[in-house]
């Protein structure tokens, strides 16, 4: 509330210079950055525009309104915006990295990398550029990469507590879990109503087979920002101690706020199932195929409900599965429909194949499995 006034504050006393000298472009461009902060991003650019007539040479004026245009969503005009800038003023580290960023929105991650790499050349102790850069790595797959680049930024600003969030996410998938939850305690000691730090944090207690530390803090991030993801993990939680209802209950929440998550729906699916449920878990199943129609495990799992009563549909599913994931472990299940349908040879053709996957996982129950199906069928 204090910033916004002083905002205000600000645009009054700029109206004033513009009234006494219309054609200062300097003017224009502090309304604008006042604007800006207040999130009237169309009035900040309007300004920006001004200010740019009046002084075409005015590169902060270009970056600025990139700035507004890529908060609206217009990243392209961002782009052309931040190229004017940098053209004008080719050691503009700000630009470059603000590029990057409009970049990588855009998924253009290779030429977002560069652009950070041209602004932490020109200001070597720029955090905010490492740390886009350790983002842009990190969405590429490249984890240890980004956590350089996360250290060096936590180096140069050590209360960065995204930077510490984001270094637990790199972290957490490398599988130093422990490593994770000591970032994410810290962001959330520089942060305390960092909802995203309560909610991996979450995660990776949940990992651990810490599923009540998992509630408490997915508890957290629903108080602070309710959000799909929270009330999803913290359902998958719950269903792990078998509370079923409850977690039913949080994926109920987390569909209403994102309809089309498939993963909810299919693990509302397994809840239903731990009620006993099976017609409730064969429905939603389906929801969760219809929005995510490669989604291998949901049709392995129909396929597995549905081998009660409906062998042929399940054949169905499980091929479907095999289809979308050639190394599935449907194999065995389908030899098993197909074994009760009375088809000897495809019910064997499926039992070798198991039986060869099993062993190449290292799945001796399951080798032992199948191989005692080949036996009783005399293959």
């Amino acid at each position: 509330m204090l910033q916004s006034k002083v905002y205000r504050y600000m645009i009054a006393e700029y109206n004033k210079d513009i009234r006494r000298k219309p054609d200062d472009a300097d003017a224009y461009c502090g309304r604008g950055s006042a604007k800006s902060s207040l999130e009237d991003h169309q009035g900040a650019i309007t300004d920006y525009n001004e200010a740019i007539r009046l002084k075409p040479d005015f590169a902060n004026a270009y970056h600025n309104g990139a700035v507004s245009k890529s908060n609206l969503g217009d990243k392209q005009g961002a782009i052309a915006d931040y190229n004017e800038a940098i053209r004008l003023k080719p050691d503009y580290a700000a630009a470059y990295n603000n590029r990057g960023a409009a970049k990588n929105d855009l998924g253009d991650k290779q030429g977002a990398i560069a652009d950070y790499n041209e602004a932490i050349r020109l200001k070597p102790d720029y955090a905010d550029a490492y740390y886009n850069r350790g983002l842009t790595k990190y969405a590429l797959g490249d984890n240890q990469g980004a956590i350089t680049d996360y250290n060096e930024a936590i180096r140069l600003k050590p209360d960065y507590a995204d930077a510490y969030n984001n270094r637990g996410n790199a972290k957490s998938d490398l599988g130093d879990t422990q490593g994770a939850i000591a970032d994410y305690n810290e962001a959330i000691r520089l942060k305390p109503d960092y909802a995203a730090a309560y909610r991996g944090r979450g995660l990776a207690k949940y990992g651990l087979g810490d599923k009540q530390g998992a509630i408490a803090d997915y508890n957290e991030a629903i108080r602070l920002k309710p959000d799909f993801a929270a009330y999803n993990n913290r359902g998958l939680a719950k269903d792990g101690l078998r509370d079923h209802q409850g977690a039913i209950a949080d994926y109920n929440e987390a569909i209403r706020l994102k309809p089309d998550c498939a993963e909810s729906y299919h693990n509302r699916a397994t809840a239903r199932l731990g009620l006993g449920d099976v017609q409730g878990a064969i429905d939603n199943y389906t929801e969760a195929i219809r929005l995510k129609p490669d989604y291998a495990n949901a049709y392995f799992l129909r396929g597995s409900l549905k081998s009660l009563d409906d062998n042929q549909g399940a054949i169905s599913d499980f091929t479907e599965a095999i289809r979308l994931n050639p190394d599935f472990d449907a194999y065995y299940n389908r030899g098993l429909a197909k074994y009760e349908l009375r088809d000897k040879e495809g019910a064997l053709t499926d039992f070798r194949k198991a039986s060869e996957l099993f062993q190449q996982q290292g799945n001796t129950e399951g080798y032992k499995k199948s191989r005692d199906m080949i036996k009783e069928l005399g293959g």
